[in-house]
C-alpha cells in the first residue's frame, strides 16, 4: 500500500468518526473479538480443567446424566437433549463427546452398539443406544454438598463449575483438544498405577508414570519427558510370527484402527517398500490381522519393515495443557498427579468437615429434644395463648440446660421443638435417646480422627477405590525400549541398479547397461573413481557418477566390517602407498579422496572386502637401470585398518607397472561379536547387557523360553526375540542342561537332563501335554536338587538329590524321571559350592539312595513304564518303507 493511499484511508476514517454515529474500525473489532473468541475456545471448549480433568461439554454431560440417574439405562438421545439445557453448542458435539466418554470404559456404562475402537466403526444412532453412569463415576465424581455452582448459559439452570472428582481422572482418560493458538494432548495412564502413584506421593515416596492404552500394543517411553512439551513416545503394534511366511498383528498402536493400519500396509506395499501377498482382517472383539509375506522376506525382516514403513509404529508428542486459575497452564504428568491428589485430599477434608457439622447438629438437636421431652418442658405451654408466649416459655424452660449444649439455642431450634408430634412425645424412650447420642458421639469422634489424620484417610480412600474398581484394569501396553530401525536396511530391494562404465552413468532405468545389484528406492551407493575421489549419493533412475569408475556398490551406513584395500600413486612424490580403511559415515554428495589429494595421484589397486579379508598381491615395478627387484609380494594383512583419511604406508619409492592379486586372504578381524540387549530384545554388535560370543558362518544362537520351547537362530541383527527368554547363548551341541517341569499327563514333577538338538523350528523341551509347565531351568551341568515335601508328606525332612547320580543325560525328546512318589511342595536347583553350605547339609546327606530305597517298588514300576515308552519311540524311529510299499519295523 503506497503512502498516499494510506493517508487517504486515515482521513476517511477521521471524517467518519466525526459523525454523530459511533463507529469502530474494522481492525479494532477484529482484534477485540478475535481475542474474546480465542479466550472462549480455550477456556470453555477445547482444554480440560485442572481440578476435575474435564472439558465443559464432558462436565455437562455427566451432570445431566446424574440428574437423570435412577439406576436404569437412558436413551442417549434423551441424554443429549437433557444436556442441551447446559451446553449451547448443539446436539452433534454433545453426541460425539458422549460416545467418546463411553468408549473409554470408565465413567459410562454403555449398552448397545457404541462402535468399535479397534476397527473404527461408528456408534449406532443415539435413539438406538443407551447409557447410565458407572458405579465408579457415582462414587468419585459427585457430591452436591462440595460442588460449586454457577448459572447456565440461559440463566434457567444451575451447573457445576467443577465436579468434585476425587481421582486423577484427567490422567486416567487422557484428552486431546485443539483451541485457537493452543492445543492439549494428554495420554491416558493406567488406573492402578495412578492410584499407586497417588499413595506414593502421600507417603512422600518417589513415583513415575507412563502411558497405558486400551488398545494394548507396546510403547517406548525413553523420551516421554514426563508428558510435557518436547517429549515424544513411540508406540508399536504387537506382531507375532505365526510361521515362516505369516505374521499376525494382535494389538494396535494407540490412535490407530485396523482399517487405517491395513491401508498403511497396502500403501507401503504399493510403493515397493515391503512385499506382502495378501492381508486378512479377522478382527472381532480382539485384533487379528493376518499378513502373508513374500517368500523373499524372513519374518524378522518383514516385522522391521512394517515398523519402518507403516503405521505399525507411530510417534506421539504429548502436550500437557490444562486450565488452572482461569488461564492455560503447562504442567508435567507428575504435577498433574500431585494436583489431583491434593484436590482429592481437600475434597475429603471438606466432606469430613461437613459430616462433623451435620453430626454435631444432629447431636445438638437430639440432646435438645431429650431435654424438652424428659423434663416435660412441653407442659409449660398449656396456658400460653399466643405463639410468641410459647416460644418464650420453652426458652425459659431450657435455660437451666443450655450450658450442657454444644451451641446456643436459636428461635428456629425452638420452633422445631414445637413441631414434635404428641405421638412421638408419648413413645419417647430415654434409653434409645441415650444410645442415639452415644452413637453420634462415636461417629463425631471417628470423623474428627479421620480429619486429624487426613493423609492416612486419603490413602485408605485410594486403597478402597483400587480394591473396589481395580479388577481388570491391569496394564495393557507393554513398556519396551525400541531399537532404531534403519529404513534402508529393511526396505525391500524392489529395484535393479545398472551401471554404464563407459559413459559414466548409473541408475535403475538404464537400458542396456551392466547389472550391478538389487536395491531399494531409499538406498545409497558409494562410488570410487580412479583418481582417488569417492562419494556417496542416492539411488536414482539415472545419475552421473563419472568416468574411470574403480568401484561402485550399495553403501551401508555404520558398516564396520566392509574394508577397502587400496594401493595408490602419490602424484607429488611418485611413491606408491597402501592403506586399509572403512567408510562408516559420510556426508552425501561430498567429494572425498583416498589419496593425498595431489595432482596426478591415482589408484593402482583396489579391492572391497565385506568381511575385512586381506589378500596377497604381486607388485611389478617399471623396468629401470640398476633396479634389482622387479617384482615382489605384499600381504595386505600386514596393515592395520585405519581411518579413511590416513595417508597409508609406503609400499615402494619406484614406479609401479601393475599390481595383481596372488592369493585371496581370510578375514583379519575374526568373527562377528554379538551382545543381547534385554531392553529391546535384539542382538547388538556393540557392548550391551549380555555377551554371546564371536560368530562365524554356520554358528547359531540358542534361545530357550519359559514356555518350555526352544529354537536356534542366526546371529543376524534383524532377529526378533520373545520377552520370556530364560537362556540365550551361543549354541554348543554338547552342553548339558537341566529342567524340572510339571508333567500334566502324569501329574508329577519330572527332572530332565539333556542336550538341545540343532533345529531352526521352535520345539518343546518339556512335555507337550496341555497344562505342563516349566518349574526350574539351569545350564549348570550337575546341579543338586532341593525337595520340600507337602500334602500328606509335609512332615518328611527335605531331601537333596545329586542330579548326576539320579538321572543320566538323555535326548531332549525324552520324558525324564519323576523326582519322587511323595507329594512335593517345591523343587529347586542349588549349586553345591554355595547353597549347600547355607543349608548346612553334610556330604553324607547328599544322596538319593534313601529316597529310592523307601519307594523302590514304585520307582521300578516308573522305570519300567519309561523303558516301554522309549522302546516304543525307538520302534517308530526304525520304520523302513520298502520300494514295493511294504513297511518293515526293525525292533532293537
Amino acid at each position: 500500500m503506497d503512502e498516499d493511499h494510506k493517508n487517504e484511508i486515515e482521513q476517511n476514517t477521521e471524517n467518519v468518526e466525526n459523525n454523530d454515529m459511533s463507529i469502530i474500525s474494522v481492525s479494532g473489532m477484529y482484534k477485540n473479538w478475535f481475542l474474546d473468541y480465542a479466550s472462549y475456545v480455550i477456556l470453555e471448549r477445547a482444554v480440560p480443567h485442572l481440578n476435575d480433568g474435564l472439558k465443559p461439554v464432558q462436565r455437562r454431560i455427566l451432570h445431566a446424566m446424574k440428574r437423570l440417574d435412577d439406576g436404569r439405562y437412558n436413551k442417549v438421545a434423551n441424554i443429549i437433549g437433557y444436556t442441551m439445557q447446559y451446553h449451547p453448542h448443539g446436539d452433534a458435539s454433545i453426541g460425539d463427546a458422549l460416545v467418546q466418554l463411553g468408549q473409554k470404559e470408565l465413567l459410562i456404562d454403555a449398552q448397545g452398539n457404541w462402535g468399535n475402537t479397534l476397527t473404527g466403526d461408528s456408534a449406532a444412532a443415539p435413539r438406538y443406544i443407551e447409557a447410565r453412569l458407572s458405579k465408579f463415576a457415582l462414587e468419585v465424581l459427585f457430591n452436591h454438598k462440595t460442588t460449586e455452582w454457577k448459572t447456565s448459559y440461559d440463566g434457567r439452570n444451575q451447573e457445576p463449575i467443577n465436579l468434585p472428582v476425587k481421582f486423577p481422572l484427567l490422567l486416567a482418560q487422557g484428552v486431546e483438544g485443539i483451541a485457537v493458538g493452543l492445543a492439549s494432548k494428554i495420554l491416558p495412564h493406567n488406573f492402578i498405577e495412578l492410584i499407586d502413584a497417588s499413595i506414593a506421593y502421600l507417603k512422600k515416596q518417589e513415583f513415575e508414570l507412563f502411558p497405558d492404552f486400551i488398545s494394548g500394543g507396546m510403547i517406548d517411553v525413553s523420551r516421554y519427558n514426563d508428558g510435557i512439551r518436547g517429549g515424544k513416545v513411540k508406540v508399536r503394534a504387537k506382531i507375532e510370527k505365526t510361521d515362516r511366511k505369516t505374521l499376525t498383528i494382535t494389538e494396535l498402536p494407540f490412535g490407530k484402527t485396523t482399517t487405517t493400519l491395513i491401508e498403511s500396509i497396502l500403501s507401503a506395499n504399493d510403493k515397493g517398500k515391503i512385499k506382502i501377498k495378501k492381508i486378512e482382517d479377522k478382527t472381532s472383539d480382539q485384533v487379528k490381522i493376518i499378513v502373508h509375506i513374500h517368500t523373499d522376506l524372513t519374518p524378522d525382516q518383514a516385522i522391521d519393515a512394517l515398523y519402518a514403513f507403516t503405521d505399525c509404529e507411530v510417534s506421539i508428542s504429548p502436550n500437557s495443557t490444562v486450565i488452572g486459575g482461569n488461564k492455560p497452564r503447562f504442567l508435567s504428568v507428575t504435577e498433574l498427579l500431585i494436583a489431583a491428589t491434593n484436590n482429592t485430599q481437600n475434597l475429603l477434608t471438606k466432606e469430613l468437615e461437613i459430616e462433623i457439622d451435620e453430626l454435631n447438629e444432629s447431636h445438638f438437636f437430639s440432646s435438645l429434644e431429650k431435654i424438652f421431652i424428659q423434663n416435660k418442658i412441653y407442659q409449660r405451654i398449656e396456658e400460653c395463648t399466643t405463639f410468641e408466649q410459647i416460644i418464650e416459655e420453652i426458652d425459659k424452660g431450657l435455660e437451666p440446660f443450655k450450658k450442657l449444649l454444644i451451641r446456643e439455642v436459636t428461635r428456629d431450634d425452638i420452633i422445631k421443638l414445637t413441631e414434635i408430634k404428641i405421638k412421638r412425645i408419648s413413645k419417647f424412650d430415654s434409653f434409645k435417646a441415650d444410645e442415639l447420642l452415644k452413637n453420634l458421639e462415636e461417629k463425631i469422634k471417628q470423623a474428627q480422627y479421620n480429619l486429624d489424620h487426613i493423609v492416612q484417610y486419603t490413602i485408605d480412600y485410594y486403597i478402597r477405590i483400587k480394591e473396589k474398581f481395580g479388577k481388570g484394569k491391569e496394564r495393557k501396553t507393554e513398556i519396551r525400549n525400541f531399537d532404531d530401525i534403519i529404513a534402508s536396511e529393511v526396505a525391500v530391494a524392489n529395484k535393479k541398479l545398472y551401471v554404464n562404465y563407459q559413459e559414466g552413468f548409473a541408475g535403475t532405468e538404464l537400458k542396456g547397461a551392466e547389472f550391478l545389484s538389487d536395491c531399494s528406492e531409499i538406498d545409497d551407493v558409494i562410488v570410487f573413481l580412479n583418481n582417488g575421489e569417492y562419494f556417496v549419493t542416492n539411488v536414482q533412475e539415472k545419475f552421473f557418477i563419472g568416468q574411470n569408475v574403480e568401484h561402485i556398490d550399495i553403501f551401508r551406513k555404520n558398516d564396520e566390517r566392509t574394508t577397502y584395500n587400496v594401493a595408490y600413486l602419490d602424484g607429488k612424490t611418485g611413491y606408491t602407498y597402501v592403506k586399509r580403511f572403512t567408510v562408516t559415515s559420510i556426508i552425501k554428495d561430498k567429494r572425498y579422496d583416498v589419496t593425498s589429494g595431489s595432482k596426478y595421484s591415482k589408484i593402482n589397486y583396489f579391492s572391497a572386502n565385506p568381511n575385512a579379508e586381506a589378500e596377497t598381491v604381486v607388485v611389478k615395478h617399471k623396468p629401470k637401470a640398476r633396479l634389482k627387484k622387479i617384482k615382489f609380494d605384499f600381504d595386505f594383512g600386514e596393515l592395520s585398518i585405519r581411518n579413511r583419511s590416513a595417508k597409508g604406508n609406503l609400499l615402494t619409492k619406484h614406479l609401479v607397472h601393475k599390481i595383481t592379486i596372488k592369493e585371496k586372504g581370510e578375514s583379519t578381524i575374526g568373527g562377528e561379536k554379538r551382545w543381547f540387549d534385554f531392553a529391546t530384545l535384539r542382538l547388538k554388535n556393540v557392548e550391551v547387557d549380555q555377551y554371546l560370543g564371536e560368530f562365524e558362518n554356520g554358528d547359531k544362537i540358542l534361545v530357550a523360553r519359559k514356555s518350555g520351547t526352544y529354537r536356534l537362530t542366526t546371529y543376524d541383527l534383524t532377529n526378533h526375540y520373545e520377552p520370556d527368554i530364560i537362556q540365550i547363548e551361543k549354541y554348543n551341541p554338547d552342553k548339558v542342561y537341566n529342567a524340572i517341569y510339571f508333567n500334566a499327563e502324569q501329574g508329577y514333577l519330572y527332572l530332565k537332563r539333556f542336550t538341545f538338538d540343532s533345529t531352526n523350528v521352535e520345539q518343546l523341551y518339556i512335555s507337550e501335554e496341555k497344562g505342563s509347565y516349566l518349574v526350574e531351568f539351569t545350564d549348570v551341568e550337575k546341579p543338586f536338587i532341593e525337595l520340600i515335601f507337602g500334602g500328606n508328606d509335609k512332615d518328611k525332612d527335605p531331601k537333596i538329590l545329586n542330579s548326576d547320580e539320579f538321572l543320566g543325560v538323555k535326548s531332549v525328546a525324552a520324558r525324564g524321571k519323576r523326582l519322587s512318589t511323595y507329594d512335593i511342595a517345591s523343587a529347586k536347583f542349588i549349586t553345591p559350592e554355595t547353597d549347600l553350605d547355607e543349608l548346612g547339609t553334610n556330604d553324607d546327606e547328599i544322596i538319593d539312595d534313601d529316597t529310592i530305597e523307601e519307594v523302590e517298588t514304585n520307582e521300578k514300576k516308573e522305570e519300567t513304564k519309561e523303558k516301554k515308552e522309549e522302546t516304543k519311540e525307538k520302534k517308530i524311529d526304525f520304520e523302513i518303507k520298502m520300494p514295493d510299499g511294504r513297511q518293515i519295523n526293525l525292533d532293537f
